[in-house]
């Protein structure tokens, strides 16, 4: 049971990666985006084809797969920007399946459905860090989390952030002030597909290995229901929400109901939880974070 609660936390600080990701598409500009599984894929098959064909390190690999991951989402954002709504969920889901299907065909770069095996362990200082003894993978990738938590909660304070929720609250609004919207709406998406690719890298190296089939839509779906569930516009909210839904998915494996309930029960579950969330609480549990007016806004009077 101990090594599922690790299991489960470590899950927990990857999707909560792709999550903050998507927070900022969907809890800050107001995209409906389905497309993480797609930047998640990316981020883990630059890691697994660099350090297995190329001999790259591990640290090496993590800035090309956000990079690389990040150039796709400017590709998938700048012609979906016209596209709201249901159109636009299902065009960044057509990109996902299109580079699933993608690695699934690739067999010279890829090896098809076989995927990538033995993908070399993360080395930090002489010292490997095996995915076998979870204690050492588990606080790197809640260094991850943290920092990405601590840089994209200062970008949702800083002009940019406040942009973005301008853009989400009034397009017109926000562009007739001044705000270019097109802009900040690509940046939104190279950032939520950097840090998911990011996660896509230690996906893989947490596995050792790659499969396309382990990157369906549903991937995105469980994304997008952690936001919901804990709170679109609260980077907090969605690393809880995270944990939330990585508890129910290993659940029946850890009261031993695994051969009792069927795998297809989760994606029920998941829908049921996006429905109760939007008729009782479509805040999410925690609700969107509450920021006060810069303070260069105020005299020392404390008139405006």
């Amino acid at each position: 049971m101990f090594n599922f609660i690790l299991l489960i936390l470590i899950y927990t600080a990857i999707f909560a990666l792709m999550a903050i990701g998507q927070n900022l598409i969907t809890g800050y500009v107001g995209l409906l985006s389905l497309t993480q599984a797609g930047f998640f894929a990316i981020g883990s098959y630059v890691t697994a084809i660099l350090s297995v064909t190329y001999g790259w390190n591990f640290w090496l690999t993590v800035p090309m797969a956000a990079l690389i991951s990040s150039f796709f989402g400017l590709l998938i954002g700048l012609p979906t920007l016209r596209l709201k709504g249901d159109y636009l969920a299902i065009a960044t889901l057509g990109f996902g399946e299109i580079v699933r299907n993608i690695l699934n065909n690739w067999d010279s770069l890829t090896n098809g459905p076989m995927g990538i095996q033995r993908i070399p362990m993360i080395s930090l200082f002489g010292i490997q860090i095996s995915p076998y003894k979870k204690w050492g993978f588990l606080v790197l990738v809640w260094i991850f989390v943290l920092v990405a938590y601590f840089l994209f909660d200062r970008l949702a304070k800083s002009r940019l952030g406040r942009a973005l929720e301008a853009i989400r609250e009034d397009e017109i609004a926000a562009s007739s002030m001044g705000i270019n919207v097109t802009r900040y709406k690509v940046w939104a998406f190279i950032l939520g597909a950097a840090v998911a690719g990011v996660a896509g890298s230690l996906q893989a190296e947490f596995i050792l290995s790659v499969t396309p089939g382990a990157f369906t839509f549903m991937v995105s779906i469980m994304v997008l229901c952690m936001v919901v569930l804990g709170g679109m516009g609260n980077f907090k909210a969605v690393i809880l929400g995270a944990f939330i839904i990585q508890f129910i998915s290993y659940f029946p494996q850890l009261v031993g109901l695994s051969n009792v309930i069927p795998p297809q029960f989760k994606q029920i579950l998941f829908g049921l939880i996006l429905v109760v969330m939007m008729i009782w609480r479509p805040q999410g549990i925690l609700g969107r974070e509450k920021r006060s007016a810069p303070r260069r806004l105020f005299r020392s009077g404390g008139d405006v």
